[in-house]
């Protein structure tokens, strides 16, 4: 607009109002710091001001949810085997009256049934385990697991072995499970090794096929060429991959062993070995829809004395899984005479009574074992 004539001008300045934009460090706090903080407010995701913000953002949420899967995980892993676990049939083990003391260390007894209770027809034809009626045993361990640092010790009791059983005279130890199940025999064991159990572990044919079935298989090495219709296998020598039929007869089989009971002992604990070890690896626990299905199996298959908790349960598992891994002692009781004769006639299993003695006393006073004991070995038995 037009000035007043009458208003004095000041010399080199023009009519219009001028606004210095110019940047500079003029003071500190002042336009252009403030200028510089419009404009990184202002930039763009891709401008170097806002990168590193914007990379520390998307690595913090890339880290809660890697927490999140694996809480999720780990709880996936806890909550199986506890469900698994309620699933587990009960059963009263404990004897009456007086019982040995209860040591260092703990001891479980770990049985095999040869049952054939929930077994259907095919599945007795599969497994060629005909249709005999009642309960026996198939096999009988001991499962030491030191408290004083030695390896965990799994010693079989042969089935045949000739030992007096509480109340009913002298018989084959399998003999108590026929007459008075879980509970005699438990008692029998207690009184023929002087051994506090303090668990009692029961897996039954059906559920024991199952289980390697749940896994995929168990890899073994058969030592030689069997043949058993009665155990239902045709396995040649050599490392392969059984599945739960064949592996429930080559634990079966004792007929063409030469061995025979003591043999198929042997077998058995080289199985539950490699069935834990197999049960360990990452095809295994890291594949959840096969995790689940053999705590599943497991936990069909299986009954547990009244007073086993689930950690009991672990320690066995661990205990198996160490003698796979040759860190735990595979034993066998020591045996004077595989072919003794009876008062009644019949062939049974003779124990050494004094090697069989100084094995349950070192278990019983929780001696730190590192190598078998005289005559615990399958070899050990075939020289003594």
């Amino acid at each position: 607009m037009p000035t007043d004539p009458s208003t004095p001008r000041r010399p080199g300045h023009d009519d219009a109002y001028v606004v210095d934009t110019r940047r500079g460090p003029k003071r500190p706090g002042g336009a252009a710091v403030a200028a510089s903080r419009i404009d990184e407010r202002d930039a763009g995701p891709d401008t170097p001001a806002r990168e590193p913000r914007y990379r520390w953002r998307r690595g913090r949420i890339a880290l809660v949810v890697l927490l999140v899967l694996l809480l999720a995980w780990i709880g996936f892993m806890v909550w199986v085997p506890m469900q698994a676990w309620g699933a587990v049939n009960k059963v009263d083990n404990i004897p009456a009256g007086e019982r040995p003391t209860d040591t260092s260390g703990y001891n479980y007894l770990l049985v095999g049934s040869d049952s054939r209770e929930g077994l259907t027809k095919e599945q007795r034809k599969k497994y060629a385990t005909g249709n005999a009626a009642g309960n026996r045993t198939d096999t009988i361990m001991l499962v030491h697991v030191s408290e004083s640092g030695g390896k965990p010790v799994m010693v079989s009791l042969p089935r045949d072995s000739y030992v007096p059983i509480p109340g009913h005279g002298s018989n084959k130890i399998n003999a108590a499970y026929s007459i008075g199940g879980p509970k005699l025999l438990t008692d029998t064991v207690e009184q023929v090794t002087g051994i506090h159990v303090d668990g009692y572990i029961e897996i039954g044919l059906g559920g024991f096929a199952a289980v390697v079935d749940s896994v995929g298989g168990v890899d073994l090495c058969v030592p030689r060429d069997m043949k058993d219709k009665k155990a239902g296998i045709d396995l040649k020598k050599g490392c392969q991959t059984l599945d739960g039929g064949n592996a429930l007869g080559y634990v079966r089989s004792r007929y063409e062993d030469p061995l025979g009971d003591i043999g198929r002992a042997a077998r058995q604990r080289q199985f539950l070995g490699a069935l834990m070890k197999k049960a360990a690896t990452p095809s295994t626990v890291l594949i959840p829809w096969r995790y689940k299905s053999f705590a599943d199996a497991s936990a069909a298959g299986l009954a547990v004395g009244q007073d086993t908790g689930i950690m009991d349960a672990v320690r066995v598992l661990q205990a198996m899984r160490a003698v796979s891994n040759d860190e735990g002692l595979s034993l066998s009781v020591p045996t004077s005479d595989l072919a003794y004769r009876t008062s009644a006639g019949a062939l049974a299993v003779k124990w050494d009574t004094e090697r069989a003695k100084a094995l349950f006393k070192a278990l019983k006073d929780d001696e730190p074992l590192t190598e078998p004991p005289a005559g615990t070995t399958v070899e050990g038995a075939k020289n003594s």
